[in-house]
C-alpha cells in the first residue's frame, strides 16, 4: 500500500469513530437513580392509555420484554416471571410489560397477538404497553429484554438492571439466582430502602 492509501485509509479510519462518538453522544443516558422517574404515557394492547405519575403512591416495576428472546422465555417458560408480578401486586406494586420491538422486529406483538399472548403465558402483569416506536424504551435507555426498573411510592428509581444474577438463557439456572428485582421488592415493601439498586441487565438487544 503506498503513502497515499495509506493516508486516506486512516482518515476513514478516524471518520469512523468519529460517526461513532457522535452517535452515542446523541444516545439517551437514561435515567437518575434516587430522582423522579422520567414520566410518560403509554397505550396498552387493550386501548388503555397509562400515565406513569398517575400511579404515584404505588411502587411500580417496569419489564421490557420480547417474548422470542431466549432470556424472557427462560423466565416465563417456567413462571418465574409470572410469579414475580404476582408477588409485586398482591402487594400493592403495579407492573407494567413494556414491548418496545418495532413493527417487523423479533418481538413486536400486534394489541391482538399481546393480548392472546398474556393469556397463553398467564402473564399477571398490569398492562402490556405498546412502545412501537420506542419513544419510552429510549427515555429510560432500556437495553434488553428483559431489562428491570423499579420506582418507589414516591416516584422516585430506585433500581436498573437485571432481574437476577445469573447471565444465561438456561431455565434450570433460575432457582440458582440471587433474584435481585425480588429482593429489592422486599426491603421496599417492608418500609426499608433498596441497597444495591444498580446491577447489569442481560438479555437481547431492544429491536428498536
Amino acid at each position: 500500500m503506498n503513502l497515499w492509501k495509506k493516508i486516506a485509509v486512516s482518515m476513514l479510519a478516524m471518520g469512523v469513530v468519529a460517526g461513532i462518538v457522535v452517535a452515542s453522544s446523541k444516545m439517551p443516558s437514561g435515567p437518575t437513580l434516587n430522582e423522579l422517574a422520567p414520566d410518560f404515557e403509554a397505550v396498552d394492547s387493550n386501548g388503555v392509555k397509562h400515565k406513569l405519575s398517575s400511579f404515584r403512591g404505588k411502587v411500580v416495576v417496569l419489564e421490557w420484554k420480547n417474548h422470542e428472546c431466549p432470556f424472557v422465555v427462560k423466565h416465563y417458560s417456567e413462571g418465574n416471571m409470572q410469579s414475580l408480578q404476582k408477588y409485586a401486586r398482591d402487594n400493592g406494586a403495579v407492573w407494567l410489560s413494556i414491548v418496545s420491538s418495532a413493527p417487523g422486529k423479533q418481538g413486536y406483538l400486534s394489541d391482538a397477538d399481546a393480548n392472546a399472548l398474556v393469556k397463553k403465558e398467564k402473564s399477571n402483569a398490569d398492562a402490556v404497553l405498546q412502545d412501537v416506536t420506542g419513544k419510552v424504551g429510549r427515555l429510560y435507555a432500556a437495553k434488553v429484554t428483559p431489562h428491570m426498573f423499579i420506582i418507589d411510592k414516591e416516584g422516585k428509581l430506585v433500581y436498573d438492571g437485571a432481574i437476577d444474577d445469573k447471565r444465561s438463557a438456561n431455565p434450570k439456572d433460575i432457582a440458582n439466582s440471587r433474584p435481585y428485582v425480588k429482593e429489592n421488592l422486599a426491603l421496599l415493601f417492608a418500609g426499608r430502602p433498596v441497597v444495591e439498586q444498580k446491577t447489569t441487565p442481560y438479555g437481547c438487544g431492544v429491536k428498536y
